[in-house]
């Protein structure tokens, strides 16, 4: 029954997650975040990101037409020095473990137009940044002390967002993050259990299905994920089998980076469309590490056996639970016990697909 109570278990980590439907009946005095609006203006003195502005580094940002990519002022993660210093006595103990992580983080700008939003963008443009992405995961990976490039977009004030400028960033690192090890796992572990790819047999299940599917077309396909944790989280995954931005569009399959640039308009559309307002999230890209594989061969890079199992996909993580102004706080039970959500993933999923596709700023009079 799903209406009762429940757990359900991500096929990508392993970990399990309670659901409570029942739940959504509860009501709600707690916080109230404020609404965030689509800005009006195109250009705005103050931010460092548009066009010909200065940023806190005293560089000043080129007329740029289209994209704009440069590293980042507040870089998180940095090269190895050039001349290594020798290594202090440190007290060793397998209880303080400490590994020196190197990296470089990139800021893309997806549009000169400070008011756009990727709902906002057209296929031409958006394809302009998906081809940066393909660009700046070679570039990045052919470093030698890079293995792994993750991309990702945070979206609005309530997810952190320090400018509204449309813009990613680019984070570059020496080893493979930790979630990403752990998909790296799980999918590993399926196929020497299945002999075939966890997400392609999940997709192949979810389309039959099509209670979860939100959006689809020839290249890429968004689900409501069977163990979704945020309210209106999605998983957007490819149709065909493939591990990181390195393969996209190759093969004779050219349309996917235009079908990606479609899906992802799409989805940040009906993200506006459900409370009609500036949809906050934060997404990003998981794909197989890429360093090694470039580094070792530039005109046809492969995964070896990471690419039978690892399969390209996103996470959208937006926290808006029942209104613009009431969001999924995630705090008591699901900080020290386990994952819990309220509404399940097929009400979610069937009430995104219900929504217009047409952004509702285009209904406004």
């Amino acid at each position: 029954n799903p209406d009762s109570v429940h757990r359900r278990k991500n096929l990508l980590t392993g970990n399990f997650i309670l659901i409570s439907p029942h739940r959504t009946k509860r009501p709600w005095l707690g916080q109230v975040e404020k609404v965030e609006a689509i800005k009006g203006e195109n250009y705005s003195p103050s931010c460092y990101l548009c066009p010909r502005n200065s940023r806190t580094s005293g560089e000043n940002n080129p007329d740029y037409k289209n994209t704009f990519v440069f590293d980042n002022d507040f870089s998180a993660l940095l090269p190895p020095p050039e001349s290594s210093p020798a290594p202090e006595e440190k007290h060793q103990s397998s209880l303080f473990v400490v590994e020196e992580e190197f990296g470089k983080c990139r800021v893309l700008c997806f549009s000169p137009e400070h008011n756009l939003t990727v709902a906002l963008l057209s296929v031409d443009c958006m394809s302009i940044v998906i081809n940066e992405w393909i660009n700046e995961t070679k570039s990045l990976s052919l470093l030698s002390y890079i293995e792994y490039v993750q991309i990702f977009e945070n979206r609005g004030e309530m997810m952190g967002c320090s400018n509204p400028h449309p813009h990613c960033q680019i984070w570059s690192t020496s080893s493979v993050p930790t979630l990403v090890q752990t998909e790296i796992r799980e999918q590993k572990n399926y196929y020497c259990a299945h002999g075939k790819c966890l997400l392609c047999s999940y997709l192949q299940e979810e389309t039959a299905l099509k209670t979860r599917v939100v959006l689809q077309n020839n290249s890429f396909t968004v689900v409501i994920p069977f163990w979704a944790n945020w309210p209106y989280e999605t998983l957007l995954i490819s149709n065909r089998h493939f591990s990181s931005f390195l393969e996209i569009g190759q093969n004779g399959n050219s349309d996917e980076i235009a079908d990606l640039a479609q899906i992802m308009i799409q989805l940040a559309t009906l993200y506006d469309n459900l409370f009609s307002c500036s949809f906050p999230y934060s997404m990003g890209f998981h794909q197989a590490p890429t360093g090694r594989v470039y580094k070792a061969s530039q005109s046809s890079p492969s995964h070896g056996d990471d690419g039978k199992y690892f399969h390209f996909h996103a996470h959208y993580y937006p926290p808006l639970l029942r209104s613009s102004t009431i969001k999924k706080h995630i705090v008591g039970f699901e900080l020290l016990a386990m994952d819990q959500r309220d509404i399940t993933a097929e009400s979610a999923a069937n009430t995104l697909r219900q929504l217009p596709n047409v952004h509702y700023t285009k209904n406004l009079s």
